[in-house]
């Protein structure tokens, strides 16, 4: 089984280091795909991502793993799955938002966040661009953190979350399961709970 790892928004390939050590003990063949949302816009990285899944699809069986914005481009980038093409046996979401995220739209106007975020960061504040992104009909695993602060000085009020996204952000009735852990957002991919849900589920996919 092969696995392809995509990172969140601001990291790199390295950020899910922890994770895919796991799964290559596990028995997996471990893949990564890395972006820059300061130099490119979201089209123009899931078409990158579309063709190295398709590339994947004609090596045999896989699965893919998306990290916060990396699971969005996934499901974009599965929208667009020409049916000649293989699917993935399981997608599997960590912290990834399926709903525009309130933090996205508080930012939206901030300059810093505006350059280093570019056009990603627009589609995670865009209530029309997140919900023109189609549900996932591959069995999907949200995994998701619930450390986050919440309370009369969060921006999350009294909802659990991971600090940076609300549960309520990144769960849908389209979702096969759902898996809390308590950790925050950035820490996901470190998480060896993520890694055991991950592997669990390709045992009984198997």
């Amino acid at each position: 089984m092969q696995a392809l790892f995509v990172h969140g928004m601001g990291r790199t390939p390295l950020s899910g280091w922890p994770l895919l050590w796991q799964l290559r003990r596990g028995g997996l063949t471990t893949r990564t795909f890395g972006y820059v949302t300061a130099w490119a816009s979201f089209p123009s990285i899931k078409t990158r991502l579309l063709a190295r899944i398709c590339l994947l699809a004609s090596q045999g069986a896989y699965v893919l793993i998306g990290h916060s914005l990396g699971g969005v481009l996934l499901r974009a980038a599965l929208a667009e799955l020409p049916p000649s093409v293989r699917q993935p046996t399981h997608l599997f979401l960590l912290g990834s938002p399926v709903h525009a995220a309130r933090l996205a739209k508080r930012l939206g106007n901030n300059r810093l966040f505006r350059a280093l975020t570019g056009d990603c960061g627009a589609v995670l504040g865009s209530d029309a661009r997140m919900a023109a992104i189609e549900p996932s009909y591959t069995p999907t695993t949200s995994v998701v953190g619930v450390r986050g602060m919440s309370g009369p000085h969060s921006p999350f009020a009294q909802e659990m979350n991971d600090g940076v996204v609300a549960l309520s952000e990144v769960s849908a009735a389209w979702l096969t399961d759902q898996v809390q852990i308590p950790t925050l957002h950035t820490l996901l991919p470190a998480s060896g709970r993520a890694g055991e849900v991950i592997l669990a589920r390709i045992r009984t996919d198997a």
